[in-house]
């Protein structure tokens, strides 16, 4: 069997660079049409292609977040100027964050927990073709990803939802290995 070295060696040591630490600069056009073309190569059973993506860049990103601020003021009428300002960041400082959005296409022969998971591995797909461009990225959800007024502000339509938000940018530093876990604690064979 060939092994490929830097892929297996990518694979065991991944981690994600939290939005913190990203920064400019971010992908060129044709380095983010890349990261999207890798990151729709994913599973999906039935070819429906159950997502659909909300690029989030440039003067928008502190568009979003003022929004935002408004959507979680009337959420929370008791949020302070602090808690505002963090709204505010949400999708600051990455210079990029790509909206996945959860949507279904109705058909028994795919059911919506394959359409979701296809959705979801369209996350993490972004995420390792960012990292193979020469960026870092961190995919999360946040409450926006729950909240109707803010997914519909955002870009979700009827019937969908935002699955994820991967930000992307130049990382700032190296995040330390975290504890995984240990194998012999997670696998089992099944015998019948």
């Amino acid at each position: 069997m060939t092994i490929n070295a830097s892929l297996r060696d990518y694979l065991r040591t991944r981690r994600s660079v939290g939005i913190g630490f990203l920064k400019d600069p971010g992908p060129t056009p044709e380095e983010l049409q890349e990261i999207l073309l890798m990151g729709c190569r994913v599973p999906d059973h039935g070819k429906f292609v159950p997502w659909r993506l909300v690029l989030i860049s440039g003067d928008a990103r502190q568009r979003a977040g003022e929004r935002l601020a408004e959507i979680a003021k009337r959420n929370r009428p008791d949020l302070d100027e602090a808690g505002l300002e963090l709204e505010r960041r949400q999708f600051l400082p990455a210079p990029l964050t790509i909206g996945v959005v959860f949507s279904p296409k109705p058909n028994p022969k795919a059911p919506e927990i394959e359409q979701l998971l296809s959705a979801g591995a369209v996350c993490f797909n972004l995420c390792n073709a960012a990292f193979a461009m020469g960026y870092a990225a961190s995919w999360v959800t946040r409450w926006f990803a729950f909240d109707a007024a803010a997914q519909q502000m955002l870009g979700a339509r009827g019937g969908e939802r935002f699955v994820g938000f991967v930000h992307i940018g130049t990382p700032t530093m190296v995040p330390e290995d975290r504890d995984r876990p240990v194998l012999d604690a997670i696998v089992s064979s099944w015998e019948g």
